[in-house]
């Protein structure tokens, strides 16, 4: 049976993560492994999460990558899903992540928007439309695939272990979820499901400086490799991997049909 642990990072957002640890319990499909990475807080994250039946990872190295990958690094499960500590998924989450995947064995991660709340009406469709919406929108043409979303996203190990060394994972500031994205393989496989929601805090509206400096990890993430990684090279490589796969296949069709 494949086995699913869930990765939080969390930093100072113990009343957050106790209200995703209560989600997390409420799974028709449990997971088998939760992990909490305390990433130096100093509020009660490490004791909300032991409370809720996690297991803490310390990571000490401040920032979301660090974190992130310490959790990544530490989880045992067949799966790692990604949840942060504002997220509050729906009692249907694990168990739909657990049957995209059984359902399709090349796929190799399933990821899903957010639904914003703590903020008003306007405010949720506006980041749900163009924040959200503009991430997987755009971010396809740079990838040449879907990119993943940080607060809503599953991959099997193996895509991390393959990833791990690759990513600029010491960094604070970028994006963890685009800078993993940019630096899959050329054969892993994402799946975007826009049914696959979970509810996550309307913060990073609060304040223009703290959107502007978020705008800002987002630029700084796209360029780290650049040029050697650009949109153009990305899609010559996967269109050449696409060719190889079709005469593979041509192949073998020829083959069966003596």
């Amino acid at each position: 049976m494949t086995t699913i642990s869930v990765v939080i990072p969390c930093y100072n957002d113990a009343a957050f993560l106790e209200n995703c640890l209560a989600a997390l319990a409420r799974q028709h499909r449990a997971a088998d492994e939760v992990i909490v990475v305390d990433n130096a807080s100093t509020d009660a994250s490490a004791e909300v999460a032991l409370a809720g039946g996690a297991r803490v990872v310390r990571a000490p190295q401040r920032g979301i990558w660090p974190a992130a990958a310490a959790g990544y690094d530490a989880a045992s499960g067949d799966v790692i899903a990604r949840l942060d500590a504002d997220s509050v998924p729906p009692a249907d989450w694990l168990a739909r992540i657990e049957s995209a995947l059984a359902e399709s064995p090349r796929t190799d991660m399933v990821t899903g928007p957010g639904d914003f709340y703590d903020c008003s009406p306007l405010v949720a469709w506006l980041g749900g439309t163009f924040y959200i919406g503009g991430y997987f929108f755009w971010t396809l043409f740079w990838l040449g695939h879907r990119p993943v979303f940080g607060s809503n996203f599953a991959m099997r190990r193996e895509v991390w272990l393959e990833a791990r060394l690759r990513v600029h994972r010491d960094r604070d500031d970028i994006h963890d979820d685009l800078d993993l994205s940019l630096n899959l393989s050329p054969v892993v496989k994402v799946r975007y499901d826009p049914t696959l929601r979970v509810a996550i805090s309307g913060r990073p509206f609060e304040t223009w400086s703290g959107f502007a400096r978020r705008a800002r990890w987002g630029g700084r993430t796209f360029l780290l490799d650049w040029p050697a990684d650009n949109p153009w090279r990305r899609h010559a490589t996967r269109s050449a991997m696409r060719l190889h796969r079709a005469g593979i296949k041509r192949v073998q069709r020829s083959r069966i049909g003596r």
